[in-house]
């Protein structure tokens, strides 16, 4: 457990932010910095609560700089800022997606080499669709291979703007985190696709779904902090990834629920239209394991689907 520590996110007012900051803010000083209201609607699906004493700083480039002063002495900074991926990918939409991203990051690089006490720690987000569309085998940090369609390519500007941010005193970690299970999230809509009947597979049903649990998500944030010899690039992902058909099958039986329609690709792709949103996010298959993680001593709370899922619905 983090105590009597100063924790900064950046972009902490959805899902992930939620429950990382309502984890720690018992016993640490947590600073969340957010360019809107936190009542803005986001990925928590309306289910955001956040702990009374935690303080909300608006940042950002042609902001006043005072918020700047809020990162002094900081142990550690998360970035998670970036407009969601839940969308159709326009013109608009896909310049927003990347430069949100990469802008918030050379923003708060910019801000921490003005510092006289710099974060000790830095963790910025990425995510584990970096890796190839892969049906053949698993990718990993040191074997997994990067294409280069939209949503690499976004990974890719994203990992490049935050390597290129060179900084003395502060640890540096990417994290390329799988799809993320937790009260609110993509579970939610997971759940409603269930309830009503719709909880069949997606597509095929055969490509890979790798997930981790939110409580393993702060866990690992924890496990970085402790271990002062980690840092680069590690796969946030639990080490037993699923079939989509898999992941519906278990999420059904939790939810007691015995059938689901399955959705064939061409309705996907139909349906995506109408809700303006990309087949990609759940048609992509996601075979991402975390190997430098478990190299390196960190143990998973929830290791399987079945274990996760059950703590969850």
């Amino acid at each position: 457990m983090l105590k009597g520590l100063k924790i900064v996110i950046a972009g902490g007012t959805g899902f992930m932010g939620n429950a990382m900051a309502n984890a720690w803010a018992a016993d640490n000083e947590v600073i969340i910095l957010t360019r809107q209201s936190r009542k803005a609607v986001n990925n928590s699906y309306g289910k955001a609560y956040f702990n009374s004493s935690i303080r909300f700083v608006v940042w950002g480039e042609g902001k006043s700089a005072n918020w700047i002063q809020d990162l002094e002495g900081t142990d550690i900074l998360i970035n998670l800022a970036g407009r969601s991926v839940n969308c159709s990918y326009t013109k608009a939409n896909r310049e927003e997606i990347m430069n949100s991203r990469v802008s918030a990051t050379k923003v708060l690089g910019n801000a921490v080499k003005k510092l006289q006490r710099p974060p000790a720690l830095w963790l910025n987000a990425s995510s584990a669709t970096i890796y190839r569309h892969a049906t053949d085998r698993p990718q990993d940090e040191e074997m997994g291979e990067i294409q280069n369609d939209f949503s690499v390519q976004v990974c890719k500007e994203w990992e490049k703007a935050f390597n290129e941010i060179e900084l003395a005193n502060t640890r540096k970690i990417i994290m390329r985190t799988a799809i993320t299970l937790g009260n609110g999230g993509v579970l939610v809509p997971y759940k409603n696709l269930v309830k009503y009947g719709l909880g069949g597979r997606q597509g095929s049903g055969r490509q890979m779904f790798s997930w981790v649990h939110i409580d393993d998500v702060c866990r690992i944030v924890e496990w970085f902090y402790e271990n002062k010899e980690a840092s680069g690039v590690y796969n946030l992902s639990a080490p037993h990834p699923v079939s989509n058909e898999v992941f519906m099958q278990t999420l059904r039986s939790k939810m007691h629920v015995g059938y689901g329609l399955p959705s064939p690709a061409w309705l996907l792709k139909l349906g995506a239209m109408f809700i303006a949103t990309e087949t990609e996010l759940v048609l992509k298959s996601r075979w991402v394991l975390p190997t430098r993680l478990q190299q390196e001593g960190y143990v998973f709370k929830y290791q399987d689907i079945d274990a996760a899922l059950g703590s969850l619905v």
